[in-house]
């Protein structure tokens, strides 16, 4: 069995991450009485992006770490993209959050680098096969 440590604390701190990002949708869902769908509240709608935005890089981003990881690439390698990645995520969602534009970008630039990165590990590593 393949034991991927680095991977397990990013995702660990990522699954953290995550519940932090919901707790609120959740809060402001039962304030505005509004439990399914997007709302018409502004503040939920930024909040569900912010959360929705997470949702859909993050499980991407835990897999190509893993296999970054599991190809044996070099341990400090393996802590760069996955804190590339959990920067651009904390970036972008304090941005969405908070509504400022240029700090989102800069999260949305780190997460693809991230995922670029390690897909260019990773189509280096099964062309050398």
């Amino acid at each position: 069995m393949t034991i991927l440590p680095i991977t397990s604390l990013f995702a660990a701190a990522f699954a953290v991450a995550l519940v932090a990002l919901s707790f609120p949708v959740s809060l402001r869902r039962l304030k505005v009485g509004d439990m399914t769908g997007c709302s018409t509240d502004e503040t939920l709608q930024q909040r569900i992006r912010a959360q929705g935005n997470f949702i859909e890089y993050v499980p991407l981003g835990i897999i190509v770490l893993s296999l970054v990881e599991a190809h044996a690439a070099p341990a400090w390698m393996v802590g760069a993209i996955g804190g590339v990645l959990a920067l651009g995520r904390l970036l972008h969602a304090f941005g969405m959050l908070r509504a400022s534009d240029p700090v989102r970008g800069f999260g949305m630039i780190f997460t693809y680098l991230a995922l670029i990165f390690a897909a260019g590990r990773l189509f280096v590593d099964a062309v050398a096969q």
